[in-house]
């Protein structure tokens, strides 16, 4: 019989794409978001439930009402700058929401959870490499708040056999292969599409003295001074998920799992600008700005758990593809923020 998964936050950026990918592979779908910062067009024809993650009787109703086998969690809020200066809106969201869905879903006797976790909660690392067992320590509320979900699916493991994966990220990229679907934040924070908006400006006409694209730092200890950060493509993200999924039905006794994932190499933003202007063929222009605090030189996984596993393999290795198929979005979908521009 086919499986009916929950998406929470299935109107955003990674959500939307595992949606996508669900229904590819014959799982029957529910979205289930509040749209604060998902796109409901984002879920096509996709089932979509209307609701914050803290009503307890909607969550509950849609459970009971789709017969919901598993959930897949992606309803938080992702911005570290947000988080430092608004910890209030992380903490009661991402922490508490996802304790009050947990809880329903305990009500409802859903015990399978994936958890969209992040290379956040170990914030500044002492070795490189990371693996799963890298100390974890947290640099900001965002990251604080997804180690502390981990840590309540562990208590939740041992007393009520909740049986849950968490995924930590690294930094996902790119879009749909085919152009169709994409990445849309509003503020956009994310390196990949500031500079691909800032190429369409420069491609409509702008003025590459009015560049508002930013280096936060030069002076790092890396191979050319900029951040190192390991980039991986939004389906192959989303493909681990699935083998996450696949995991939690066939080993019920697993308890709480961590992977991490990564591509296992580093990028600096120097070598990311570069290659987009390689790419859509503009001379890309950008200022230097001082560090921004909390900012780690590198981070770069070692996936090795998860592709031993899970048996996950990206196949999206390099950068460029991932610029590629983003670039083949934004150029169909160019952003409000740079027609106004």
């Amino acid at each position: 019989m086919t499986k009916s998964i929950l998406v929470t936050g299935g109107a955003g950026y990674i959500g939307s794409h595992m949606t996508r990918m669900l229904k590819a592979d014959g799982y029957n779908v529910v979205v289930y978001d509040n749209l604060s910062r998902g796109n409901a067009d984002a879920v096509l024809d996709t089932t979509l439930v209307e609701g914050d993650i803290r009503d307890d009787a909607l969550l509950g109703k849609t459970l009971e009402d789709h017969g919901i086998e598993a959930v897949m969690h992606f309803a938080a809020l992702a911005y570290v700058g947000e988080s430092v200066t608004e910890p209030d809106m992380y903490y009661d969201n991402n922490v508490i929401g996802t304790f009050r869905l947990l809880n329903t879903m305990r009500r409802h006797h859903v015990n399978r959870f994936v958890f969209s976790s992040t290379c956040a909660t170990y914030g500044e690392p002492d070795t490189l490499p990371i693996t799963e067992d890298t100390r974890q320590n947290p640099i900001n509320p965002y990251g604080h708040s997804k180690l502390m979900v981990e840590q309540i699916l562990m208590d939740y493991a041992v007393a009520y056999q909740l049986r849950s994966i968490a995924l930590r990220y690294f930094n996902a990229a790119g879009c749909a292969e085919d152009g169709s679907l994409g990445e849309r934040h509003d503020p956009e924070t994310h390196l990949l599409p500031l500079v691909l908006f800032e190429a369409l400006r420069i491609k409509a006409g702008g003025d590459p003295a009015d560049t508002k694209l930013c280096i936060f730092g030069d002076d790092f200890d890396t191979r050319d001074g900029t951040c190192v950060r390991d980039y991986i493509h939004v389906t192959d993200l989303c493909r681990a998920h699935i083998h996450a999924l696949e995991r939690l039905f066939e080993t019920p006794e697993a308890g709480a799992e961590q992977f991490n994932l990564g591509v296992n190499r580093g990028v600096t933003v120097l070598e990311v600008i570069q290659a987009c202007s390689r790419i859509t063929g503009v001379d890309i222009p950008y200022k230097m700005a001082p560090r921004r605090a909390g900012d780690p030189p590198e981070l770069v996984s070692d996936a090795t758990k998860a592709m031993d596993i899970l048996g996950w393999q990206p196949r999206f290795h390099d950068i460029d593809n991932s610029i590629e198929h983003a670039w083949k979005w934004f150029s169909t979908h160019v952003p409000d923020a740079v027609k106004a521009s």
